[in-house]
């Protein structure tokens, strides 16, 4: 009898994810029916792995590490305070595809004429397409310091990693995210040790947790404060927490609503609070190491070796530390292949009600990334500091284009008529707009200061 209930309860789940954002993995993970706390916490934990991804890809380690290098531990307080932003909107954006039904893309879509969609649409993946340049880059660069590979042969072999995705997209969703946690942990467990090797001077990097308004004040720093923003707070990643987490096989009642929302938070708070620490450690690794040296430094050529370089990090100085460097950012720049794959996917069948097979996809937006870096690459005759600066704007675009997520976000997750009694508190409400706020401001004073 109880089967049959269940059976029942989830063939009518199965009619509502029908026309569902990713219908492939939608409503596909089993949930436990009974257990505890740890156990239920478990069961919904993945889709945060997978939004954090977004948050330790390679463009958020050229602008943490070049921040460190700049400005010592000053810019620490925008990681901190970006990472704060970011869990309130996953969070949000969570709670959007629980209660709603749909990703934050098909709810813009359904509140939006046919233009304005199509115009949001374009946005959205130009923001994707910025985080797909920073994995190629990352990327490249990776296979260079690890196989002496040029440059230009290293972007063109990243054009080849639809085949990795391929064969992740045969072992299941679940196992996909236990694969990007385990190489999260490796990156993390990497960076941890070399930051202790690096010893930071703890006085000055607690100090930078305090915000500085030198930061709003001097353009170049301004500039890369925006590039952490960019780089910490994902866009895309509103639109993929809003579709992965129906992956879930939770019931479509106010309970079970309410359950999921619980847990999906906490998920997502733990993942991207570890997401939060390997930042900064990026940037204590680059203030440690490189603040102050007359060079330029602070890059990923330059960190990786100086790594192996005795007269900077001592006697502990390790080819090692320098291979287990660029095995991390190439598992990061692969992790963010999948999560930026999905979002490209979740969008466009989210805003022109398009879909096309995930292999096409993967192959569309990786040669369209691959374009400007190979032009950089030829232009700069494959000099890797002169492409790795293409990164860091890559992540200001970011931050340019995170308000046209933030601002539907907030207005949906806020709407009494869409989301019921699971609408925003009135302090949530009015945090995430002045959050959407003050970032437009920024980014028009950028924008302004660039050209002027």
């Amino acid at each position: 009898m109880t089967h049959e209930k269940n059976t029942k309860e989830h063939q009518s789940v199965v009619q509502h994810a029908n026309g569902a954002s990713l219908e492939e993995i939608n409503n596909t993970v089993v949930m436990p029916s009974k257990g505890g706390f740890w156990r239920k916490l478990a069961a919904y934990s993945g889709p945060g792995v997978l939004v954090a991804v977004g948050y330790m890809d390679p463009g958020n380690w050229i602008t943490s590490i070049a921040g460190g290098a700049q400005y010592a531990y000053a810019l620490l307080s925008v990681i901190l305070i970006s990472s704060i932003v970011a869990m309130l909107l996953q969070s949000m954006s969570a709670k959007l595809g629980i209660v709603t039904g749909m990703d934050l893309a098909q709810a813009t879509r359904k509140a939006t004429s046919k233009p304005v969609g199509f115009i949001l649409w374009i946005i959205t993946e130009l923001a994707i397409m910025a985080t797909d340049i920073a994995e190629v880059i990352g990327g490249a660069i990776a296979l260079h310091l690890l196989f002496g590979m040029p440059l230009i042969v290293g972007v063109l072999i990243t054009a080849l990693d639809v085949m990795l995705l391929l064969l992740l997209s045969k072992v299941g969703f679940r196992k996909i995210e236990a694969i990007v946690a385990t190489l999260i942990a490796t990156i993390f467990i990497v960076f941890l040790y070399e930051v202790i090797l690096a010893s930071p001077e703890w006085g000055p990097m607690l100090k930078g947790f305090i915000p500085d308004p030198q930061i709003a004040l001097q353009p170049g720093m301004l500039l890369l404060a925006l590039g952490i923003v960019g780089a910490t707070v994902m866009p895309h990643n509103l639109y993929l927490h809003s579709s992965i987490i129906q992956a879930r096989q939770y019931k479509r009642t106010a309970a079970g609503k309410r359950e999921a929302i619980k847990f999906s938070t906490i998920d997502s708070n733990i993942q991207l609070t570890i997401a939060m620490v390997v930042n900064c450690l990026l940037l204590i690794l680059g203030a440690a190491m490189f603040y102050g040296v007359e060079s330029d430094l602070g890059r990923f050529v330059e960190l990786y070796n100086a790594l192996s370089d005795n007269k900077i990090v001592g006697a502990v100085a390790s080819p090692i530390l320098s291979t287990l460097f660029a095995v991390a950012l190439l598992a990061s720049g692969q992790n963010s292949t999948i999560t930026g794959t999905l979002s490209g996917q979740i969008v466009m069948e989210g805003f022109i009600k398009m879909k096309i097979p995930m292999w096409l996809r993967r192959v569309v937006t990786r040669l369209l990334a691959i374009i400007p870096v190979i032009i950089m690459v030829v232009v700069y005759n494959g000099q890797d500091a002169k492409v790795e600066e293409l990164l860091i704007y890559t992540q200001v675009f970011l931050s340019v284009a995170l308000p046209f997520a933030i601002i539907p976000l907030t207005i949906f997750t806020s709407s009494k008529k869409m989301m019921g009694e699971f609408a925003n508190p009135k302090w949530v409400k009015y945090v995430a707009w002045f959050i959407a706020i003050v970032l437009t401001i920024l980014n028009v004073y950028l924008i302004y200061s660039t050209f002027q």
